[in-house]
């Protein structure tokens, strides 16, 4: 914010009323004309205006003003404000340089089609738009639609890298987390708790298996002795 004087006209009545300083001086330290402090000296002017201090508002010190009583010559300098209040951003679409407005619907196109999670704002904010003409352009209304061709507006000079980015984090942080597809992985908060398992059910089937196994060749070694003695009777007789 650039330092200027606050309220230079009851500054200049204080200086006239309370200072031998010259009315060229107040003139140039108020940013008035020299006869419109002569004729708030005269009172043909700012009759109804109260005087301020410039050094009680910290704006001008004693010796400064010493300085120029004793030098008519000399321009009373402003002194540096203790604290700067920054500027207020100007709110509206950003402006566009005329050299650059042409390029602007297809700006609108690449955020459109490879940023479709950014609000109409957000894109107005980036490119400087109106929200009708970004409808246009999602709806393919607009007038030229069937002449854009998707360009990045960072490459175009209408936005910066770090402003993209910017609102393409906020857009992302307003969506709804996707919803997991397929089997997961359970936490570690869910299965740091689980029993310990004693044995695989696959070590008990095998088991089994070779326990069938065996008394199905007892068996088979049964029947086989048993026809052996039959076939030895039927040979006596």
């Amino acid at each position: 914010m650039a330092n200027s004087l606050l309220m230079p006209k009851a500054t200049a009545v204080w200086l006239v009323d309370n200072t031998a300083l010259t009315f060229d001086q107040i003139a140039d330290f108020c940013r008035l004309h020299p006869l419109e402090v002569s004729a708030i000296a005269d009172g043909d002017a700012a009759q109804g205006i109260k005087g301020m201090d410039p050094v009680m508002t910290g704006q001008l010190t004693r010796e400064e003003i010493a300085r120029g009583e004793a030098n008519p010559d000399h321009k009373l300098k402003l002194s540096e404000p203790k604290v700067r209040v920054p500027e207020s951003k100007r709110k509206g679409p950003r402006y566009t340089p005329l050299s650059k407005r042409q390029d602007r619907p297809n700006a609108i196109l690449w955020l459109v089609r490879n940023h479709p999670e950014l609000k109409d704002a957000q894109v107005s904010r980036l490119v400087g738009t109106t929200k009708s003409t970004i409808e246009q352009i999602r709806n393919r209304t607009h007038w030229n639609s069937a002449n854009l061709v998707p360009m990045d507006p960072v490459t175009l000079g209408l936005c910066s890298q770090i402003d993209l980015d910017l609102e393409v984090g906020r857009a992302a942080r307003n969506q709804p987390p996707a919803a997991p597809t397929g089997d997961t992985l359970l936490p570690a908060s869910e299965t740091e708790d689980l029993p310990m398992e004693e044995g695989r059910p696959e070590d008990s089937g095998s088991q089994d298996e070779e326990l069938d196994a065996d008394a199905v060749f007892a068996k088979l070694s049964s029947l086989k002795s048993k026809d052996e003695d039959d076939d030895e009777g039927e040979d006596k007789e």
